[in-house]
Protein backbone atom coordinates (compact mmCIF):
# COMPACT_ATOMS: atom_id res chain seq x y z
CA UNK A 1 0.00 0.00 0.00
CA UNK A 2 1.56 3.64 -1.03
CA UNK A 3 2.10 5.74 1.89
CA UNK A 4 0.98 9.12 2.35
CA UNK A 5 4.48 11.30 2.96
CA UNK A 6 4.69 14.46 3.69
CA UNK A 7 8.01 16.72 2.61
CA UNK A 8 8.39 19.77 4.67
CA UNK A 9 11.69 21.38 2.82
CA UNK A 10 12.20 25.23 2.22
CA UNK A 11 14.64 24.58 -0.52
CA UNK A 12 12.58 24.08 -3.58
CA UNK A 13 15.47 22.04 -5.94
CA UNK A 14 15.41 19.82 -2.65
CA UNK A 15 11.77 19.22 -2.19
CA UNK A 16 11.27 18.53 -5.92
CA UNK A 17 14.11 15.84 -5.72
CA UNK A 18 12.51 14.37 -2.37
CA UNK A 19 8.95 14.06 -3.94
CA UNK A 20 10.36 12.20 -6.96
CA UNK A 21 12.10 9.74 -4.82
CA UNK A 22 9.34 9.03 -3.01
CA UNK A 23 6.86 9.13 -6.00
CA UNK A 24 9.16 6.62 -7.94
CA UNK A 25 9.11 4.23 -4.75
CA UNK A 26 5.76 3.91 -4.85
CA UNK A 27 4.69 6.54 -2.43
CA UNK A 28 2.52 9.47 -2.43
CA UNK A 29 4.39 13.11 -2.26
CA UNK A 30 2.59 16.18 0.30
CA UNK A 31 4.83 18.97 -0.19
CA UNK A 32 4.78 21.80 2.13
CA UNK A 33 7.49 24.64 2.23
CA UNK A 34 7.11 25.44 5.46
CA UNK A 35 6.13 24.46 8.90
CA UNK A 36 2.87 26.74 9.08
CA UNK A 37 1.49 25.50 5.64
CA UNK A 38 2.29 22.03 6.75
CA UNK A 39 0.38 22.11 10.18
CA UNK A 40 -2.17 23.76 7.26
CA UNK A 41 -2.44 20.74 5.62
CA UNK A 42 -2.57 18.04 8.34
CA UNK A 43 -6.29 19.75 9.27
CA UNK A 44 -7.05 18.06 5.80
CA UNK A 45 -5.12 15.19 6.01
CA UNK A 46 -3.01 12.71 8.53
CA UNK A 47 0.19 11.65 6.19
CA UNK A 48 1.82 8.57 7.27
CA UNK A 49 5.64 9.60 7.07
CA UNK A 50 6.53 12.94 7.54
CA UNK A 51 10.34 14.16 6.06
CA UNK A 52 11.30 17.18 8.47
CA UNK A 53 13.73 19.71 7.40
CA UNK A 54 15.85 20.93 10.53
CA UNK A 55 16.19 24.81 8.53
CA UNK A 56 12.95 25.86 8.04
CA UNK A 57 11.86 29.74 7.77
CA UNK A 58 9.64 30.95 10.85
CA UNK A 59 9.14 27.70 12.70
CA UNK A 60 12.19 25.24 13.02
CA UNK A 61 12.18 21.71 12.30
CA UNK A 62 12.67 20.95 16.03
CA UNK A 63 10.02 23.23 17.36
CA UNK A 64 7.30 21.49 14.89
CA UNK A 65 8.62 18.54 15.81
CA UNK A 66 7.81 19.09 19.58
CA UNK A 67 4.63 20.55 18.34
CA UNK A 68 3.33 17.68 16.46
CA UNK A 69 4.93 15.23 18.90
CA UNK A 70 2.41 17.12 21.84
CA UNK A 71 -0.92 17.37 19.82
CA UNK A 72 -2.54 14.01 20.29
CA UNK A 73 -3.50 14.08 16.46
CA UNK A 74 -0.24 14.13 15.17
CA UNK A 75 1.68 12.34 18.03
CA UNK A 76 1.85 8.90 16.52
CA UNK A 77 3.42 9.97 12.62
CA UNK A 78 6.70 9.13 12.38
CA UNK A 79 8.70 11.53 11.70
CA UNK A 80 12.69 11.42 9.95
CA UNK A 81 14.57 14.53 10.04
CA UNK A 82 16.85 16.00 7.50
CA UNK A 83 19.29 17.82 8.06
CA UNK A 84 22.80 19.52 7.00
CA UNK A 85 23.80 19.29 10.48
CA UNK A 86 25.25 16.36 11.24
CA UNK A 87 26.92 16.69 14.93
CA UNK A 88 26.09 14.20 17.18
CA UNK A 89 24.54 16.51 19.92
CA UNK A 90 21.99 18.17 17.36
CA UNK A 91 20.65 14.12 16.21
CA UNK A 92 20.19 13.68 19.93
CA UNK A 93 17.84 17.04 20.24
CA UNK A 94 15.99 15.62 16.97
CA UNK A 95 15.34 11.82 18.26
CA UNK A 96 14.75 13.37 22.28
CA UNK A 97 11.67 15.72 20.51
CA UNK A 98 10.14 12.64 18.96
CA UNK A 99 11.65 12.29 15.53
CA UNK A 100 12.05 8.39 14.41
CA UNK A 101 15.48 8.96 12.49
CA UNK A 102 17.72 11.00 11.22
CA UNK A 103 19.19 11.67 7.48
CA UNK A 104 21.82 14.56 7.10
CA UNK A 105 22.05 16.33 3.66
CA UNK A 106 23.99 15.14 1.03
CA UNK A 107 21.74 11.51 1.37
CA UNK A 108 21.64 9.32 -1.42
CA UNK A 109 17.67 8.23 -2.94
CA UNK A 110 19.05 4.94 -1.88
CA UNK A 111 19.78 5.60 1.59
CA UNK A 112 16.17 7.52 2.12
CA UNK A 113 14.85 4.92 0.52
CA UNK A 114 15.98 2.15 2.94
CA UNK A 115 15.27 4.33 6.12
CA UNK A 116 11.82 5.42 4.61
CA UNK A 117 11.20 1.36 4.80
CA UNK A 118 12.30 0.74 7.66
CA UNK A 119 10.45 3.34 10.02
CA UNK A 120 7.18 2.54 7.87
CA UNK A 121 7.91 -1.34 8.77
CA UNK A 122 8.64 -0.54 12.49
CA UNK A 123 5.74 2.13 12.54
CA UNK A 124 3.52 1.28 10.23
CA UNK A 125 3.67 -2.11 8.86
CA UNK A 126 0.90 -2.37 7.03
CA UNK A 127 2.50 0.64 4.43
CA UNK A 128 5.36 -1.70 3.09
CA UNK A 129 5.33 -4.53 0.57
CA UNK A 130 6.47 -7.36 2.27
CA UNK A 131 4.77 -10.49 2.16
CA UNK A 132 3.18 -11.30 5.53
CA UNK A 133 2.33 -15.28 6.18
CA UNK A 134 0.54 -16.45 9.14
CA UNK A 135 -0.68 -19.97 9.76
CA UNK A 136 -1.37 -21.03 6.12
CA UNK A 137 -2.18 -17.61 5.00
CA UNK A 138 -0.37 -15.38 2.68
CA UNK A 139 -0.91 -11.83 1.57
CA UNK A 140 1.21 -10.26 -1.05
CA UNK A 141 0.74 -6.39 -0.93
CA UNK A 142 2.73 -6.05 -4.21
CA UNK A 143 0.73 -8.36 -6.32
CA UNK A 144 -2.77 -7.83 -3.92
CA UNK A 145 -2.97 -11.59 -4.00
CA UNK A 146 -4.11 -13.70 -0.67
CA UNK A 147 -3.75 -17.42 -0.64
CA UNK A 148 -4.98 -19.88 2.07
CA UNK A 149 -3.15 -22.86 2.00
CA UNK A 150 -2.26 -22.52 -1.56
CA UNK A 151 -5.92 -21.65 -2.42
CA UNK A 152 -6.65 -18.35 -3.92
CA UNK A 153 -9.10 -16.07 -1.83
CA UNK A 154 -10.78 -13.68 -3.44
CA UNK A 155 -11.36 -10.08 -1.52
CA UNK A 156 -12.74 -7.40 -2.30
CA UNK A 157 -10.39 -4.01 -1.82
CA UNK A 158 -12.04 -3.08 1.53
CA UNK A 159 -11.44 -6.83 2.91
CA UNK A 160 -7.91 -6.97 1.44
CA UNK A 161 -6.89 -3.70 3.09
CA UNK A 162 -8.70 -5.31 6.30
CA UNK A 163 -6.68 -8.57 6.42
CA UNK A 164 -3.44 -6.27 5.65
CA UNK A 165 -4.01 -4.54 8.79
CA UNK A 166 -5.09 -7.31 10.58
CA UNK A 167 -1.82 -9.66 10.06
CA UNK A 168 0.44 -6.43 10.04
CA UNK A 169 -0.88 -5.64 14.00
CA UNK A 170 -1.98 -9.34 15.20
CA UNK A 171 -3.20 -10.31 18.29
CA UNK A 172 -4.29 -7.03 19.21
CA UNK A 173 -7.44 -6.33 19.98
CA UNK A 174 -8.88 -3.35 18.11
CA UNK A 175 -11.95 -1.10 19.05
CA UNK A 176 -14.41 -0.44 15.10
CA UNK A 177 -13.72 3.22 15.54
CA UNK A 178 -9.68 2.31 15.13
CA UNK A 179 -10.51 0.28 12.73
CA UNK A 180 -12.65 2.93 10.88
CA UNK A 181 -9.50 5.12 11.17
CA UNK A 182 -6.72 2.91 9.99
CA UNK A 183 -8.48 1.15 6.84
CA UNK A 184 -11.04 3.36 5.81
CA UNK A 185 -9.27 6.99 6.75
CA UNK A 186 -9.83 9.30 9.69
CA UNK A 187 -11.58 11.73 7.67
CA UNK A 188 -13.98 9.14 5.84
CA UNK A 189 -17.34 9.33 7.52
CA UNK A 190 -19.02 5.66 7.51
CA UNK A 191 -20.96 3.85 10.33
CA UNK A 192 -19.06 1.67 12.75
CA UNK A 193 -21.34 -0.93 11.94
CA UNK A 194 -20.07 -0.87 8.36
CA UNK A 195 -17.27 -2.55 9.91
CA UNK A 196 -19.02 -5.98 11.11
CA UNK A 197 -20.09 -5.74 7.36
CA UNK A 198 -16.66 -6.18 6.00
CA UNK A 199 -15.87 -8.79 8.93
CA UNK A 200 -18.34 -10.83 8.05
CA UNK A 201 -17.70 -10.96 4.69
CA UNK A 202 -13.93 -11.48 5.44
CA UNK A 203 -14.62 -14.57 7.14
CA UNK A 204 -16.64 -15.85 4.64
CA UNK A 205 -14.00 -15.62 1.95
CA UNK A 206 -11.05 -17.01 4.93
CA UNK A 207 -13.33 -19.94 5.22
CA UNK A 208 -12.80 -21.41 1.77
CA UNK A 209 -9.32 -22.18 3.44
CA UNK A 210 -10.38 -22.87 6.64
CA UNK A 211 -8.56 -19.58 7.91
CA UNK A 212 -12.22 -18.00 9.12
CA UNK A 213 -11.05 -18.63 12.93
CA UNK A 214 -8.26 -16.67 13.01
CA UNK A 215 -10.66 -13.65 12.91
CA UNK A 216 -12.18 -13.27 16.53
CA UNK A 217 -14.80 -10.95 17.95
CA UNK A 218 -14.20 -9.81 21.46
CA UNK A 219 -16.39 -9.25 23.85
CA UNK A 220 -17.25 -5.43 24.32
CA UNK A 221 -14.11 -4.68 23.07
CA UNK A 222 -13.50 -5.08 18.96
CA UNK A 223 -11.89 -7.54 16.77
CA UNK A 224 -8.23 -9.37 16.22
CA UNK A 225 -6.46 -11.71 14.19
CA UNK A 226 -5.14 -14.27 16.38
CA UNK A 227 -3.48 -17.47 15.80
CA UNK A 228 -4.62 -18.77 19.22
CA UNK A 229 -8.10 -20.32 20.05
CA UNK A 230 -9.56 -18.10 22.68
CA UNK A 231 -12.83 -18.16 24.88
CA UNK A 232 -13.57 -14.52 24.97
CA UNK A 233 -14.14 -14.55 21.49
CA UNK A 234 -16.89 -15.37 19.58
CA UNK A 235 -18.03 -16.07 15.45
Amino acid sequence: MPANILVIEDEPAIQELLALNITQAGHNAIRALSGEIALDLMRETVPDLILLDWMLPGMNGLELARKLKSDTYTKNIPIIMLTARGEEYDKVRGLEVGADDYVTKPFSPRELNARIKAVLRRRAPQMTDDPIELNGLRLDPTTHRVTGNQKTIDLGPTEFRLLHFFMTNSERVHTRSQLLDKVWGDRVFVEDRTVDVHIRRLRNALSASGHEDLIQTVRGAGYRLSSQPSEASQH
